[in-house]
């Protein structure tokens, strides 16, 4: 592969198993197969995780980014699904038989079903969960950063000191990560998932999933959270029901005032757009049929919805 330019970056949102939009989409950005991995001559992909669960090609999406992180043409941080699916296949070290993540809550075999059809009871399925471990949280450069969810300086702060060089959990940290209450949960939490706060009382909603939620995960990014509807993130008919009545100033977050961040996880719809100069989300809804999203980032501090490039 040709040296990267400095600052020449395809930021690639969350994928779910679909490898032929993947594929679809690195083509279209000028990547070629070569040598066994999607090489491009003078720019680097980074991927912000959630590669599995949900599409129709979950190893072949795997196999995709691990060749182009192997060969140094890509990197990938860890999404909420890939820590799920560690703690999916790591027993219990305090309840025998149990693991990490349940498998006897019908929920979490739902949401993870479309990877285990493929990799279960397997050797294939403690390979690439182990690979899935050497995935760092964050990626953070000088003049850019990337997370799957939410660059919460605390939580970020709280996993730098923990991390390895390259930023991976330690099993121990993963391990305490999967239990409620620690410290590791809600940073990990955090990170992968965003900020979440309680709505209003006798507000609720259902999510992708059709769970009933009484929270909501708010625009961290946003400086301007003035009321419950304007910090929320969620569908329109979410956002009807959410009251428009001040948010309060204790439960809003720090401003983000980095350098440019970018995320997925979040299921946007529409056409993909710019949140701040400063912030771009790459997820528009995969799982249900929406795009895979890149942004194409050059070293600009302000960002440009111009340079969003995606594939149905």
């Amino acid at each position: 592969m040709g040296s990267n330019k400095k600052n020449a970056y395809d930021v690639i949102g969350d994928i779910h198993g679909y490898a032929d939009k993947l594929l679809r989409l690195l083509a279209e950005l000028g990547y070629r197969e070569r040598d066994g991995a999607w090489r491009h001559a003078d720019r680097q992909a980074i991927f912000v995780g959630d590669l599995i669960d949900r599409g129709p090609a979950q190893i072949a999406t795997v196999n995709v980014v691990r060749a182009m992180v192997d060969a140094g043409s890509g990197r990938c941080v860890m999404g909420n699904h890939e820590f799920n699916a560690i703690a999916w296949n790591t027993p219990d070290p305090e309840s025998p038989g149990e693991y990490l993540r349940p498998h006897r809550k019908p929920s979490n075999r739902a949401q993870h079903a479309a990877f285990l059809a493929e990799v279960e009871g397997k050797p294939l399925h403690r390979e690439i969960t182990d690979w899935f471990r050497t995935l760092p949280m964050y990626i953070e450069e000088p003049s850019f950063r990337v997370v799957h969810a939410c660059w919460h300086a605390p939580s970020i702060d709280w996993l730098r000191a923990r991390c390895s060089a390259v930023g991976a959990l330690s099993p121990e940290v993963h391990e305490q990560g999967s239990r409620k209450g620690t410290a590791a949960f809600s940073a990990i939490e955090t990170v992968c998932k965003g900020i979440e706060v309680a709505l209003p009382d006798g507000v609720s909603f259902h999510d992708k999933d059709g769970r009933e939620r009484h929270e909501a995960r708010v625009r961290w990014w946003d400086p301007n959270l003035v009321t419950f509807r304007q910090a929320a993130i969620g569908p329109d008919e979410l956002l009807e029901r959410i009251p428009d009545i001040p948010f309060p100033v204790e439960k809003r977050p720090s401003p983000y005032e980095g350098p440019p961040v970018f995320f997925g996880h979040y299921w946007f719809t529409g056409t993909p757009r710019i949140l701040g100069s400063n912030a771009a989300c790459l997820d528009f809804s995969v799982g249900k049929g929406g795009p895979i999203v890149a942004y194409r980032w050059n070293g600009e501090q302000t960002l440009n919805a111009k340079n969003f490039v995606w594939s149905n």
